[in-house]
């Protein structure tokens, strides 16, 4: 099967425009993530802040597939790195830069490459079909999330030098209704979107996958 971006783009024999579509593609997931970083709200116990950025991860996972959603989560912590205000705001109210923001040190650098993962696993269940029903697609969200915080919780437990149940009360107990939502959200957006295309292009045109 397919993913939803790649049933939209030009046919692989195309290769200029076909290699511009997936360029463009990644930077408008990087804008993406990078805006819903912006909706932050810290939390008086925790280091770790309450962030859009989840959602973005995972709706650019499962539009992308495997490859173009990892390059584009990719992007996103290369832009982070390269000193660009794309992370969500810290609590000062500034932007973390630099590559200590991937570090062993960094309390969110965890879930930052959890990111990664997810945008792996949650597209390539993408292009198994997973994006196409609803209850699908929430299986396909749900997995997503667990690698974030496979990822997440441990890390912040090095980084803090905490326990586990500290670590999972800094890092997963306080965002477990909102990450719940925000998988719905994306859940609920995939079949939505294939429901549309299908209706607008019900033919499926030679190459698009």
């Amino acid at each position: 099967m397919t993913t939803l971006a790649l049933r939209l783009a030009p046919a692989a024999s195309r290769g200029r425009p076909r290699l511009a579509f997936q360029v463009a593609c990644a930077l408008v997931g990087v804008v993406l993530i990078a805006g819903l970083a912006q909706f932050t709200i810290y939390l008086p116990f925790t280091p770790v802040p309450v962030t859009g950025q989840t959602l973005g991860v995972l709706l650019v996972g499962a539009a992308y597939g495997p490859a173009l959603g990892a390059a584009t989560v990719g992007l996103y912590l290369v832009a982070a790195v390269a000193g660009l205000p794309v992370l969500a705001r810290n609590a000062a109210g500034g932007h973390d830069t630099g590559a200590h923001v991937l570090g062993a040190a960094f309390p969110s650098a965890g879930y930052l490459w959890g990111f990664l993962l997810a945008a792996v696993l949650v597209g390539w269940l993408a292009r198994q079909g997973w994006d196409r029903s609803f209850r699908s697609s929430v299986s396909a969200m749900f997995f997503g999330e667990l690698v974030i915080y496979a990822c997440g919780v441990p890390w912040l437990m090095h980084a803090l030098g905490v326990d586990l149940q500290t670590a999972l009360t800094y890092g997963l107990y306080p965002f477990v209704v909102g990450d719940t939502i925000k998988l719905l959200l994306a859940a609920g957006a995939l079949p939505l979107a294939w429901t549309a295309l299908r209706r607008s292009r019900p033919r499926e045109e030679p190459g698009a996958g």
